[in-house]
């Protein structure tokens, strides 16, 4: 449940990504041709919204690959997704909500264990 939950979250963050990405490149390139007062940092505003948007790009990566690694039941996916909880507890709500759950899960001794055997069973299998 917690990588279909990943994938989902990363899914709604690469999305913000793209948005941004798309407004640095379309918007903020033509912004005195739209009747921008000469003084405001058109360039700046570019790089800026482009860099954030990149950045917004390369969380949900990582989120994606953690989800799909949990699925599998890959042995890197469980710290990975623990790390990335602990990052998403600053993403008010629903990252807040998604840490505070991951780490729920995935941090208790046990959790460790029965993850484990599931690594065990699924390359087994």
């Amino acid at each position: 449940m917690v990588g279909i939950l990943w994938l989902a979250f990363s899914a709604l963050n690469a999305m913000v990504g793209v948005v941004l990405f798309i407004l640095a490149n379309t918007v903020f390139v033509h912004l005195h041709e739209m009747g921008a007062p000469p003084d405001v940092p058109t360039g700046f505003l570019h790089s800026l919204f482009g860099t954030i948007g990149v950045l917004f790009l390369a969380k949900p990566a990582a989120g994606f690959l953690a989800g799909w690694g949990l699925l599998q039941r890959r042995p890197w996916a469980r710290m990975l997704t623990i790390v990335l909880a602990f990052i998403a507890l600053f993403h008010i709500p629903f990252g807040t909500a998604l840490g505070i759950y991951t780490l729920w899960v995935m941090l208790p001794a046990r959790a460790d264990a029965e993850y484990e055997e599931q690594v065990r069973g699924a390359a087994a299998a």
